[in-house]
């Protein structure tokens, strides 16, 4: 095995480190006080070529491979988690099922403005009775004289404030109590499509988060995303590829939590010594230090699997489990070592555990984690 990064994996990675550093890090604490989406950044981004990082050129992206969809996550996850999330989310839950399932006219119409920054993406699938339970969907799109007509609600959409159009879920037909679940590509300037971000959130206050509501929403049939009916399949297969993302974004907040709590171990002294020649903090920074590496291997097996067209469904919910629970832990010690500061908001590492609270219940909590797993292994 070969565990290097390749060239190109390695510049990815040393710029979008230092962009992270001199762009993004120092606006969070104000972003996240005053939960502001960072526009500016994102415009950066895109100038820079990344926000189509992993798709197909013709559509504006650059072609890359999962790992370095990865990267970018993690790196932009490292000094602000909102950051990362509404990077992940626009890749591999915007743009990713209409790269999968789209005809070639519903990619160059509706992909390529996700590559070139144009548009972000966002995709609806969670609703209040509905998320890992497709029975519990209600939206319905009922086909009327060549139009879908929506008619429900989706909660806890990420990004949607700032996407021209969104793929959704919907019951296009019933036989008896089974629900015929489709995929629906919807602008989100749509007659009767209400946007709302009036959440109240624990953290990542600098992402968007918003509710769906769709009142006689009218698109034309060839909004169809993949085959009828297939619509809740698709996004399960889009999930895995975001549980990649997820994963990503754990690892990036716990390396940030670590790296704080290492510079303040050496500098804080405490009876005429640093922190850090105590072997206590030691063994706490050797532990943090352990975990993250052990969730950051997986994650790129995870995304390697993904690259060569190889199963990847276990891997990816092991790397979501494994590192969403490890950022909560390594979020806990980087405060613990600070002590009385690290409660402080000036210190960073309250909002890296708070952000982190968020990958254990998104996409799944670790339970449906651990259900996806013992499906592949039974």
């Amino acid at each position: 095995m070969n565990f290097d990064l390749s060239t190109e994996q390695s510049m990815l990675q040393k710029m979008i480190r230092e962009f992270s550093d001199e762009v993004v890090a120092p606006g969070a604490i104000e972003r996240d006080k005053n939960k502001t989406f960072p526009v500016e950044v994102f415009k950066q981004l895109s100038d820079m070529g990344i926000m189509g990082l992993p798709f197909p050129e013709e559509y504006g992206g650059a072609g890359a491979d999962t790992i370095s969809f990865a990267i970018v996550t993690e790196e932009l996850s490292r000094t602000c988690a909102s950051t990362g999330i509404t990077y992940s989310a626009h890749i591999s839950l915007g743009g990713a099922p209409l790269h999968l399932f789209g005809t070639e006219k519903q990619k160059e119409k509706y992909l390529t403005p996700i590559c070139t920054g144009e548009s972000f993406g966002a995709f609806g699938l969670t609703e209040p009775n509905a998320g890992s339970d497709a029975g519990g969907t209600e939206t319905t799109a009922s086909l009327e004289n060549g139009e879908f007509v929506i008619n429900g609600s989706k909660v806890f959409i990420t990004n949607a404030s700032f996407a021209k159009h969104l793929a959704l879920t919907a019951i296009t037909g019933r036989n008896g109590d089974h629900k015929e679940i489709s995929a629906i590509i919807v602008p989100t300037d749509a007659q009767g499509f209400t946007i709302k971000s009036e959440y109240e959130k624990m953290g990542l206050n600098a992402s968007n988060t918003t509710e769906l509501i769709l009142e006689n929403v009218r698109v034309p049939e060839e909004n169809l995303l993949g085959v009828r009916g297939n619509g809740f399949k698709q996004f399960l297969t889009t999930l895995d590829g975001g549980r990649i993302g997820i994963a990503a974004m754990a690892v990036g907040i716990a390396q940030g939590a670590l790296d704080k709590a290492v510079q303040y171990a050496k500098e804080r002294k405490q009876f005429g010594k640093t922190l850090s020649q105590f072997q206590a903090t030691q063994f706490k920074l050797a532990d943090m230090e352990v975990k993250v590496q052990l969730a950051r291997t997986f994650v790129y097996k995870a995304a390697w699997l993904k690259d060569q067209g190889r199963p990847f469904g276990k891997e990816a919910a092991i790397a979501k489990y494994y590192a969403s629970e490890m950022a909560m832990e390594v979020c806990d010690e980087a405060i613990q070592i600070h002590g009385g500061y690290g409660y402080m908001k000036e210190y960073e590492v309250e909002r890296y555990l708070r952000d982190a609270k968020l990958l254990e219940i998104g996409e799944g909590t670790s339970e449906v984690q651990k259900m996806v797993i013992a499906r592949h292994i039974l």
